[in-house]
């Protein structure tokens, strides 16, 4: 794979900027219910669990090969996985996709006239830089760009 400016893959230069999947996310009423469902039936465990202030949740994150089952829960009730859950009920929330260059990605998709949450990157749970990318500009799926 050939490298863009700053040794990070481009759109332009045909490297994908999505290097691998980082984590599914799901949104549960229950964290401890769904990670004890997750331990019983497949054996998971929990490989990180934090509580996220700016996001107004708490994950724990199940480790699978080089990915996460990220299990969210609101920890206030104008948190955006709450509103979600109050909408759509439990279920996949979105797709995490680990990027080199978090700023480089994003920017990408607002080049292409994408709709984003997050004007610019900010800091993540497990020291991460991440950025969300509104579904209308996705095919309906809510991206998170994860920068390690």
């Amino acid at each position: 794979m050939s490298a863009g400016a700053g040794g990070a893959a481009t759109a332009e230069n045909g490297d994908s900027m999505l290097t691998e999947i980082d984590h599914v996310a799901i949104a549960v009423h229950d964290l401890d219910a769904a990670v004890s469902w997750y331990a019983a039936t497949f054996g998971a465990t929990v490989a990180h669990r934090e509580r996220v202030e700016s996001d107004g949740v708490e994950e724990a994150l199940l480790k699978v090969a080089d990915s996460y089952v990220q299990l969210l829960t609101p920890t206030r009730e104008d948190s955006p996985v709450a509103k979600y859950l109050a909408s759509r009920g439990e279920g996949l929330h979105h797709v995490g996709y680990r990027v080199a260059d978090c700023a480089a990605a994003l920017q990408s998709v607002k080049d292409q006239g994408g709709k984003v949450i997050d004007q610019a990157p900010r800091p993540g749970s497990r020291g991460t830089t991440v950025a969300f990318v509104h579904p209308k500009a996705s095919f309906g799926t809510l991206i998170e760009l994860v920068q390690e």
